[in-house]
Parts: structure tokens; C-alpha cells; sequence
């Protein structure tokens, strides 16, 4: 028996200013009110985040950075942000490792892995993203790819940590393009990244996990995609920045 609960996370990406997101946070407030099915994540830009965190406390709406620093301690690290400030700006969630950072930022699997630590280490949960580029598919290398950053990702991380840590499986070609992996290829993805679990962290461990899916999420493909055995939830990217459309993505049944 399936005993996951969904997790249906909003990834705004380098969009919204300070007033636009207050906004749109708002308005989805009313429109996720009754949706106690699931978790509901939204990531904002960091210069956001106390705002919008701040505007839906006591709601069921949680607020996620989109990255973190890789170390926790304060230091003379220019321009990075530690997990316990964005703990203290409001935050309950950290996404690690998304596609993005990796692909334009050269953000490493041990990069991963050390923020994926001092996310936790401040009791916050982690979104680890995982995912492989069209080449890797085509290849027929996709498993490879994947797992190698599972394994990079979740190097050294014990039983309890995977208690918190939620992984994004987002084929880094579905992301933007309109692309979206078929119910069936992210159903056999999410079944792969659980075997994966399974051998490093045991059975129990991999049933608990929670997968989401990533990848041009839209109302339209949520309910199919949320039918597959092993799909627990969404990282939804341009969808979620209008509050209708994510609430309708969140009100998948």
C-alpha cells in the first residue's frame, strides 16, 4: 500500500518581482485552501522568500529555496545564501541540483551533496533533482546518468536523512520545451530511481521516498501522470507562476 503523500512543488524559476510574487501567493492561497491531499510547495527568487513566506504562514501553502549555499556556517562567501537563513527568511524546503544549476552553473553531484547536507542539518527537507539530458536518452545512457547523481547526490546520507529528502526526476529535455516524458517513461524512470534507493538504502527506505516528476507539467497531464504507481508528485516550472493554473495542477482530482 501506498502510504506517499503527493508533493506538488512550484519552481518560479528567475521570475516575479518583490509585489508580483506577494501576489500571486495570495491568490493561490484560497484556490489550494481545501486541497489536503497533498503538500503544496512554492520556490520563489530569494529576494522574495521572507515576503512571500511571511504572507502565507498558518496556510497549507510551504516555501522553498530554489538553491542553497554549500556551506552553513556564516563566512566570506560572497553571493552565496546558507540553508539557516533561508530557514530563518521562512523557508521549509530547499530544491538541490535542479537541471539548471548543473547545466548553466556547473553545479557538480558533490556540490549536490554537500548542500543536500546542510540543507538537512538545519531541518529543512530537500528537493533533489536528477535527471538526463536528450543525447544521454538517445543513448540509451539515461539510467547511467541518473543513477551516477543518485548515487553523488545522496553519498554518505543515512536511512533518517532520506526521511527528508524528496527526489525530482526531471528529463533535462521535457524542461521548457514543451517535451513531456509519456505517463509510461516517467513511470519507468521513477521505478529505476526506487530500485536505485532500494540497493543503497533498503527496501523500506525506497518505498517511503517520494519521487516527483519534472518537466513541462501542465493541468492537462497531471492527472496521467500522477495515475503511475512510482509518480508522487510534480516540480512544476512555467505552470506554476499563474495561480489558477498551479492550483488547477494541485487540484488534480
Amino acid at each position: 500500500m501506498n502510504m506517499r503523500k503527493p508533493v506538488i512543488a512550484g519552481n518560479w524559476k528567475m521570475y516575479k518581482l518583490l509585489s508580483e510574487a506577494v501576489d500571486t501567493a495570495l491568490e493561490l492561497k484560497p484556490l489550494v485552501a481545501n486541497a489536503n491531499h497533498c503538500e503544496i510547495v512554492i520556490a520563489p527568487v530569494f529576494t522574495a522568500l521572507n515576503a512571500v513566506a511571511k504572507r502565507l504562514e498558518g496556510s497549507n501553502i510551504k516555501v522553498a529555496a530554489q538553491n542553497c549555499a554549500t556551506q552553513n556556517e556564516f563566512g566570506a562567501y560572497t553571493g552565496e545564501v546558507a540553508p539557516v537563513m533561508l530557514k530563518d527568511a521562512g523557508c521549509s524546503y530547499a530544491i538541490i541540483g535542479h537541471s539548471e544549476r548543473r547545466q548553466f552553473y556547473g553545479e557538480s553531484d558533490e556540490a549536490v551533496n554537500k548542500k543536500t547536507k546542510v540543507t538537512l542539518a538545519v531541518g529543512m527537507t530537500a528537493i533533489v533533482c536528477v535527471g538526463e539530458h536528450l543525447n544521454e536518452r538517445e543513448s540509451g545512457n539515461a539510467e547511467n546518468v541518473v543513477k551516477t547523481q543518485l548515487l553523488g547526490g545522496l553519498s554518505g546520507l543515512t536511512v533518517g536523512d532520506l526521511e527528508r529528502i524528496i527526489i525530482a526526476y526531471e528529463p533535462v529535455w521535457a524542461i521548457g520545451t514543451g517535451k513531456t516524458a509519456t505517463p509510461e517513461q516517467a513511470q519507468e524512470m521513477h521505478a529505476f530511481i526506487r530500485s536505485v534507493l532500494a540497493e543503497t538504502h533498503g527496501a523500506d527506505t525506497s518505498n517511503a521516498t517520494r519521487i516527483l516528476y519534472g518537466g513541462s507539467v501542465k493541468p492537462d497531464n497531471i492527472a496521467t501522470l500522477m495515475s503511475q504507481p512510482d509518480v508522487d508528485g510534480a516540480l512544476v516550472g512555467g505552470a506554476s507562476l499563474e495561480a489558477e493554473s498551479f492550483s488547477k495542477i494541485v487540484n488534480y482530482r
